[in-house]
């Protein structure tokens, strides 16, 4: 199931960029900052839910889902990463985990633990000191 991301629900701040770049990284502003508020988007209520479930740190307490995105020089292509990112975070939560049976150990299993136990209990036996032999 794929849950696309409203591009209206998403607001981006250019921010100037950390690192090495020279004169141009003091200049211009080319990284972004996505914000998505979580509690007011279009996306369904089940996904809304496992998405602030993650612990994530990219997901403040608020539920707004904060992404810097700076690895290339171009302010557009940079929003075009964090949208990326954003939806990959969405996609990862779309999908309904599935439920866990609980099982029984087999009766082999349970007979091969016993007798591993066993084993050791007498290895263990063993250790102790020497009697009898005066």
């Amino acid at each position: 199931m794929s849950t696309t991301i409203d591009p209206a629900e998403v607001e981006f701040t250019a921010i100037r960029a950390q690192g090495a770049g020279g004169q141009n990284v003091n200049k211009v502003s080319n990284a972004v900052h996505l914000r998505f508020a979580v509690h007011g988007s279009s996306l369904p209520e089940a996904v809304k839910e496992r998405l602030l479930a993650l612990s994530d740190q990219r997901i403040t307490t608020e539920g707004v889902v904060v992404i810097k995105a700076q690895t290339s020089r171009s302010l557009e292509q940079n929003k075009a990463e964090a949208l990326e990112r954003l939806q990959a975070l969405v996609d990862s939560v779309a999908t309904v985990p599935k439920a866990r049976k609980a099982t029984k150990p087999t009766f082999g299993s349970k007979q091969r633990r016993l007798e591993g136990k066993a084993t050791r209990s007498v290895v263990k036996q063993l250790r102790g000191r020497v009697r009898g032999s005066e």
